[in-house]
């Protein structure tokens, strides 16, 4: 397949108004504002509040292009856009060729007959999230985090970006991933599943190539497999399964190496090569182990057979401005996980499923994911347009990420069961703004929960990714509302220690099978507080300090804590901010320390 990116000659337009800058692609709508000194820093005190104004606003991608010949001579060609942030109309050379609605998908339209050799022009219009989901909220309520602004769930769009307790409000805009023509001949690899089936010194692999053909073309194709030592053996005659001797196993970080084997499929046409499909993959076996036992129901991590005590944390967005962030900056973070002797990283699901890149370098360290679909504390209306939406969302992420060897579990969403289980109303005592409570849930919602979460995506896992498991939700016992917060089965979000102002001594009442959640805050450290604040705004009651605060109370409830434990810092906002990092690590210590101790029952903080 041959591929010409379009990532040059972009302009940033306001819709209705006459001031074109230069735009990034891949970029977004504030870091191009920022770039060209037409917006504030959102993260300076409180220009939070005229950055998420910006998003009342239409903008604007334009550029102008010529075709390679080889890709415009192809028998088929399609405009690829791997990230259309957020509500779009695409416009190619004058004619609208389709709207989308979905920052977590890949978007292909067919091409062909709309393109010229040169003086191509395309145009992406990105509508405002903000009017969006308030609009839609009106039309059908959907309910959730009162963190965030009311009508979040409306859109598929990362949660996070609409505020959350630990974030801002800054619902950016753009083209945030690559966008390119494909040329097509003949045929091409729409993904490759890889299925392993591991006997005694032997791997036999499954090829299963998803193969779309143009004209009916005969296609077969070859299989090259390169060993972690550089050695390769093609496979010709399209082979359905290839046996690796004497395989070499992949481990997380802890219980020994990471080698990665690629397999490399070829697409062939007469001869020549029209597509190529190649991924690192690990040779291992990958599962949950659960059974029942003395403490109820077992709930462990287990990779070839042994299960391990999983040590890591959550993994959200790294900047509010996605451009900002590069595979450098995700590998760093990711060494430091490591380097803190972390074997796991949960994906959360109320942010975007990462780049291939989070997932290669967490091939190679031996961080095993538990990859939440993109769901957190909100209730979904099914409609069909909706559900039709979402299984296209499923199908692309589900195929991009199946082959990594560090995937090991699929999780439905983030606090969707516990949420549904207890109940909105009792969470919500109060509603002083007039607006349906959050939480309320029609029948129809509690419908769509289980027709979402335990039907839809379980039967699409089993039919992308089989060799995966699927686990509903989380916190869960296995789902069907059956108690998610048992103590005693499955896994457990754990916040009375923080949200519920007890003290470190209460993690010594909890036995978990699987800590998946928890967490104590601390204050950053001095030279990130002057990076955001004027001289005067350094107290950590001052309107700025609260601003970026975005837990109710928190504050007030470090304070607290740090009463309880040590004397006051009386040497500056420095030492006070250094000792709530003390605090936060006190806190953490205390319940790691007491899981660690009940490895076996619990295998997992």
């Amino acid at each position: 397949m041959k591929k010409q990116l379009l990532h040059s000659g972009w302009q940033l337009t306001t819709v209705g108004k006459n001031d074109t800058i230069p735009a990034t692609v891949p970029g977004s709508v504030y870091n191009d504002l920022l770039n060209a000194g037409r917006m504030e820093d959102p993260y300076w005190r409180d220009n939070e509040m005229k950055a998420l104004a910006l998003m009342d606003e239409d903008y604007r991608y334009n550029t102008t292009f010529d075709v390679n010949a080889d890709v415009l001579n192809s028998e088929r060609v399609l405009l690829r856009c791997e990230g259309l942030d957020t509500i779009a109309d695409i416009v190619l050379n004058g004619e609208k060729i389709a709207s989308v609605c979905n920052m977590h998908r890949t978007w292909e339209f067919d091409v062909k007959d709309s393109l010229k050799t040169a003086g191509n022009t395309l145009e992406i219009v990105f509508h405002s999230p903000t009017k969006y989901i308030k609009e839609q909220d009106k039309i059908c309520h959907a309910g959730g985090s009162e963190d965030a602004m009311v009508g979040f769930p409306n859109l598929r769009k990362a949660h996070c970006m609409f505020g959350w307790d630990w974030g801002p409000r800054l619902p950016d805009a753009g083209i945030w991933r690559d966008i390119m023509l494909c040329g097509v001949n003949g045929g091409r690899i729409i993904s490759t599943y890889v299925k392993q089936t591991h006997g005694e010194n032997t791997v036999t692999l499954g090829i299963e190539p998803e193969i779309e053909t143009v004209n009916g073309a005969e296609l077969t194709y070859t299989v090259t497999l390169t060993t972690p030592n550089g050695e390769e053996k093609v496979y010709t005659g399209s082979p359905k399964e290839i046996a690796v001797e004497n395989p070499q196993l992949w481990w997380p970080h802890g219980l020994g190496e990471q080698p990665l084997y690629t397999v490399r499929v070829d697409l062939q046409r007469d001869g020549e090569t029209v597509d190529t499909w190649e991924k690192r993959i690990g040779l291992r076996t990958m599962t949950m182990h659960i059974e029942k036992d003395q403490y109820g129901e077992s709930f462990a991590h287990e990779v070839n057979g042994v299960t391990f005590f999983a040590m890591g944390a959550d993994y959200i967005p790294e900047d509010n401005i996605l451009p900002r962030t590069s595979p450098e900056r995700t590998r760093k973070l990711l060494e430091q996980a490591v380097a803190a002797n972390h074997n796991c990283v949960r994906v959360w699901g109320g942010g975007h499923y990462p780049s291939d890149a989070f997932y290669d370098v967490c091939d190679e360290l031996g961080l095993v994911i538990w990859q939440d679909f993109m769901f957190a504390c909100a209730h979904y209306n099914l409609s069909d347009e909706f559900e039709e939406n979402l299984r296209a969302e499923f199908n692309d992420n589900i195929k991009r990420i199946r082959s990594h060897a560090s995937l090991g579990l699929w999780c439905g969403n983030n606090e969707m069961e516990m949420f549904t289980f207890f109940g909105g109303l009792a969470l919500m005592p109060n509603n002083p703004t007039g607006q349906p409570p959050m939480w309320e849930l029609t029948p129809k919602q509690k419908g769509d929960y289980t027709r979402l979460y335990e039907y839809i995506l379980p039967k699409t896992v089993k039919a992308l990714d089989p060799q995966t498991y699927y686990w509903p939700s989380s916190p869960s016992s296995s789902g069907d509302f059956d108690d998610p917060s048992d103590e005693t089965r499955g896994d457990v979000h754990y916040w009375d220690v923080w949200h519920g102002s007890l003290p470190f001594t209460d993690y010594r009442n909890h036995n978990f099978r699987y800590v998946s959640e928890f967490g104590f805050q601390a204050f950053p450290t001095l030279k990130t507080v002057e990076s955001f604040t004027e001289p005067e705004d350094r107290n950590i009651f001052s309107y700025v300090m609260e601003k970026h605060q975005r837990n109710n109370a928190a504050n007030s409830k470090i304070m607290t804590y740090l009463g309880q434990t040590y004397r006051y810092p009386t040497a500056g906002l420095g030492t006070l901010l250094y000792t709530s990092q003390l605090l936060s690590a006190e806190a953490m210590k205390y319940g790691v320390e007491h899981w660690r101790r009940h490895r076996g029952q619990c295998m997992g903080a």
